[in-house]
């Protein structure tokens, strides 16, 4: 029997921009309604916004709750099983903390223009 490494599964959750910038947003502040996540991260859009909540949402990682009420109300908060997922997003927190203290100790205020992204 073949043992697959399953790192691609957990990068398949984590990757892009916005879902652990989202997920560190609930960890942080626990329940957020929609409104508040846009207001917490102002450069992304609501369509974005609206495509990773779902995919987080089918990965069982955040909870989406609505109420039925006028004007609607959706609140979001990260279920038990993504609870898991909070040493890991500290981890790569830390991570980034000291790779930019790595970075300014190597090149402190001359530091060269960050390589251009691939496209």
């Amino acid at each position: 029997m073949t043992t697959y490494c399953k790192f691609e599964t957990a990068l398949d959750i984590l990757v892009g921009k916005w879902k652990p910038v989202i997920l560190l947003r609930l960890f942080s502040n626990g329940t957020m309604r929609f409104s508040e996540l846009q207001k917490a991260i102002p450069d992304i859009t609501k369509k974005m916004l609206t495509q990773q909540l779902r995919e987080l949402e089918y990965h069982d990682i955040i909870h989406r709750e609505v109420y039925q009420q006028i004007p609607p109300k959706v609140e979001y908060s990260i279920t038990a099983y993504g609870q898991q997922m909070a040493p890991l997003l500290q981890a790569m927190n830390d991570w980034g903390v000291a790779h930019m203290a790595h970075l300014d100790e190597l090149y402190g205020e001359d530091k060269p223009a960050e390589p251009l992204e691939r496209k």
